[in-house]
Formats: structure tokens, C-alpha cells, sequence
């Protein structure tokens, strides 16, 4: 069934169709089955450019899955919206009868959950055919993606290169990227959905929190953590965003004619590698061509967030109330870097943790009241490429220094509880650059719609897409 997101907007580019909805289209004439679909996803996750992208696969349990949604194809029926279409699980969910490791060796032997996780039994009941479970940085704490427990999934942006996927949903990203899934559940806290999305050339949406319940997901931090997934396309995104949500957004076409955005002149636009600054200074550009109004604002408020979330930080603290008790018996278990960071928690008072929650409610206000005249913040998702492997490997001052980059900009989102998308925006043979449209919370309706139309205007100018395995 189309919606108002699938239809061409009036005198604009028309939105990139979903391949969710080509999924389905396939199946309905007979040119691609679920099933097909299915085992070519199965095949592509055991090929060696998946490597290190999926800590389990549930093969027979997908299989079945895909098969009741040709069965039910050939009936003239539907079993959900996401019938028959591969889509994978990052590892900190439950999935019942599974321990949930969440990306750590510590908790690979924990006793099996009892149910799935909400955002997992969702996803079964609109037919979801649930290949596997995707790697991820222990306890989803860092951009990067490194995960020296399960090894990292191998950016696909890069033959020559082994680069980072970004964190800390890597195995997620990947799986779109490489065209094994139509979706990937994952979750974001500071960046962990949008990071990967825009290192990996693909769609990352981070909704209002509130809007998906958290219930089942392993906690990083409850203030922030947001579940949400990646896919190629915005209207992709959506899909899977109704159904983990348990309603769709109430989105209508519309063009950017009229848009306002605002581009801030502080913090976020520091530091661009060339490359970014080319790519992005091109999107605005079709952004504006396409009606778009970008407005240049200093918005000081984002210098604040790093003063407001000290000492320690939400993640931090709210990380240590979760591992105390591990941390004291059985800190070698833990990655290094993810340790350090979780340590950081303990030596934050009630009072200071109390002191940081206040302040962040105060800035919030004081920042959606800067943002109402605008439909969206405009800025770079991150203001690098993804960068090689092995030299962060090597140096825990790289390593520190990278993520603290790569989290820079995907932080205001959470940190405002907003809604956020990142689109690719690079050309064809770039290496992939993400452009972000941020909001206030509870208006991801309206930052959808000008996402959808964004995306258009880039999709008019030759960014590249994803393509699902056939």
C-alpha cells in the first residue's frame, strides 16, 4: 500500500523508492521471491567481505519466515509490512531462548532470554524474516566500531583499505551497506545509528526517543539510548520506524520550497576533513537549488554540551551503575578503551549526576526555542571519512581522539532528545559523507517529510545508493 511518502512531491524531485517496497514488488510479480531473497541474504552473510558483521545467524527461523510470506504472496495476502525481507538484529537485544552479549565476551555465557526484546517481537509479527544478530562495540560504548572480542566488520566503501565501519552499531551498517538486509535494528545513544550510517554511505534515523520502548535492549545509557534502525533509504527507514514503533509517522510529500534550516556556525562545522567540507558544501547547494532556505546562525548553545556533560558524563555514569559489580570482580574481561570510559562514572556524586540532568533539561528548553523558526538543524553527520583500522588499533590516543570526532555532532540529538537523520551526500567513487537533519523531540513527522525531500534533491545529483541482494 503506498503512502503519502511514496508519491512524487508537487514540482520536486520524486523520493527515492523505499527498496522495501521493491522487495515486495519483486515478490508480487514473481521476479524475486521472498524465499530467493532470503538464502541470497543468508548466502552474502557468510561470504568473507561479511566477515566479523554477524555474531549469530538464524538461519532456519529466517527460512521459515520467508516462506510463509511467499505462501502467503501467492494467496494475494500480506503478513506485515516487512513480510519475507531479510533484516538484521544488533547483538544487544534480547532474542528469546539467546544470551544478549552485547558485543562482549563478559556476558556470551549469561543465562538465555526469555522473550524478545519489544522492538525484536515487532518486527517478527510484520513478518520480518530475522537473519541474524550483527556485531557491535562492547556494551555499544564508542563511535569507532573496533570490537577486539569478535573482531570489526570491514567498511565496503574501501577494496584497497581496511577502514572502521563506525560504532557502535558497525555490524549493523554493514549489513545494509553490502545489501545482505533491507534493515537493521539498531540502537543510538550518542551517534551509534547515524555514525555507522554515514561512514557506510547508508540511512540512519534516530527517532525521539520515547517513541520505540526500550525494554529488552541492554541499557548503555537509559537517558540517552534510543532504538531505531538504518536502512538505504528514508522511506526505508520508515517502515521499519512503524513498526518498531507500533504506528507509522504521519508523513505527506512535500518539497523543500519553503524549508527553512538552520546551519550553525558553532562546533559542528570544525575540523572538516576536505573531503566532508566538498561533499557537504555540494548537498547544500541542491538543498538550495531544490527551495531550501539555509539560514547561518552562531547557536553558542552546542559549545555547552561538553561542559554540562561533565565530569564523567550520562553514558559514563549510568554505564557504571550497570557494571559496577563487574567492573570491581572482572575488569580484564572488559575491552580496554570501553573500561576507561565506563571508569570515568565512578567518581561522579549523586549531586553532580543530579546537577547534569538539570542542566541538560534547562539547555533543552533554551535550544528548542532557538530551533522553532527552523524545520531542522543542518550540519555534517561527522567531519571525517572513515578512517583506516589499524593505526586506531594501535594508539589509544588516536583511537580516543577519533571517536571523540566522530561523536561530535550525532551528540546534539541525544543530548536535545530530538529526532535526527543522516543521508549520504557524497558522489558515486567518494568515499561515503553523511549530511544531518536534526529537530526537537516529538517532531519526527515533520523532520521525515523534509528528509524525504532532501534526500530527493541529493538522489537528483547523483548520490549513490544501496542495493539489496537479489
Amino acid at each position: 500500500m503506498k503512502t503519502d511518502s511514496d508519491r512524487p512531491a508537487p514540482g520536486g524531485h520524486a523520493p527515492r523508492a523505499g527498496l522495501i517496497a521493491r522487495g515486495h514488488a519483486q515478490a508480487a510479480d514473481g521476479s524475486c521471491s521472498y524465499t530467493a531473497r532470503v538464502e541470497a541474504a543468508l548466502r552474502r552473510a557468510r561470504d568473507s567481505a561479511a566477515a566479523h558483521v554477524f555474531t549469530a545467524l538464524h538461519e532456519e527461523s529466517a527460512r521459515e519466515a520467508a516462506r510463509h510470506a511467499d505462501a502467503l504472496a501467492r494467496a494475494g495476502l500480506s503478513a506485515g509490512p516487512l513480510a519475507g525481507l531479510p533484516v538484521s538484529v544488533k547483538d544487544l537485544f534480547d532474542v528469546a531462548r539467546e544470551p544478549t552479549p552485547a558485543g562482549s565476551r563478559l556476558r556470551r555465557e549469561d543465562p538465555p532470554a526469555t522473550s524478545d526484546a519489544v522492538a525484536v517481537a515487532r518486527l517478527r509479527a510484520a513478518g520480518a524474516a530475522l537473519i541474524g544478530r550483527t556485531n557491535m562495540t562492547e556494551f555499544a560504548f564508542s563511535g569507532v566500531g573496533i570490537n577486539p572480542h569478535l573482531g570489526t566488520p570491514r567498511n565496503p566503501c574501501d577494496a584497497t583499505l581496511a577502514r572502521i565501519p563506525g560504532g557502535s552499531s558497525s555490524g549493523a551498517a554493514v549489513s545494509v551497506a553490502l545489501g545482505i538486509v533491507a534493515a537493521a535494528l539498531g540502537s543510538d545513544t550518542a551517534g551509534s545509528i547515524r555514525v555507522p550510517a554515514a561512514l557506510c554511505g547508508v540511512t540512519g534515523f534516530k527517532s525521539t526517543q520515547s517513541r520505540v520502548p526500550l525494554q529488552g535492549a541492554f541499557p548503555l545509557s537509559h537517558t540517552l539510548d534510543t532504538v531505531c534502525a538504518m536502512a538505504p533509504t528514508v522511506a526505508d527507514c520508515l517502515v521499519v520506524d512503524g513498526v518498531i514503533a507500533g504506528a507509522p509517522l504521519p508523513v505527506r510529500a512535500r518539497t523543500l520550497a519553503g524549508v527553512r534550516l538552520v546551519l550553525p556556525g558553532t562546533v559542528v562545522l570544525d575540523a572538516l576533513e576536505p573531503a566532508v567540507a566538498s561533499a557537504f558544501s555540494r548537498a547544500l547547494s541542491a538543498l538550495s537549488a531544490a527551495g531550501a532556505q539555509v539560514v547561518e546562525e552562531p547557536l553558542p548553545e552546542l559549545a555547552e554540551i561538553a561542559a554540562i556533560n561533565a565530569p564523567g558524563g550520562l553514558s559514563a555514569v549510568e554505564a557504571w551503575a550497570t557494571h559496577r559489580a563487574d567492573m570491581q570482580a572482572r575488569r580484564e574481561a572488559f575491552d580496554p578503551r570501553v573500561a576507561a570510559r565506563i571508569a570515568l562514572g565512578e567518581a561522579v556524586s549523586a549531586a553532580d549526576y543530579l546537577r547534569i540532568l538539570q542542566r541538560r533539561r534547562d539547555w533543552i528548553a533554551r535550544m528548542q526555542a532557538r530551533l522553532a523558526p527552523f524545520d531542522a538543524l543542518v550540519c555534517p553527520t561527522v567531519p571525517i571519512t572513515a578512517p583506516a583500522i589499524e593505526p586506531l588499533l594501535a594508539s589509544d590516543e588516536a583511537f580516543f581522539r577519533t571517536n571523540a570526532l566522530l561523536l561530535r555532532n550525532t551528540i546534539v540529538a541525544n543530548f536535545l532528545d530530538g529526532c535526527s537523520f543522516s543521508l549520504p551526500c557524497h558522489a558515486p567513487g567518494e568515499l561515503p559523507v553523511g549530511l544531518m537533519l536534526t529537530a526537537p523531540g516529538g517532531t519526527d513527522a515533520r523532520l521525515a517529510e523534509v528528509a524525504l525531500a532532501a534526500e530527493a534533491a541529493l538522489a537528483g545529483r547523483g548520490v549513490p545508493g544501496v542495493q539489496v541482494s537479489d
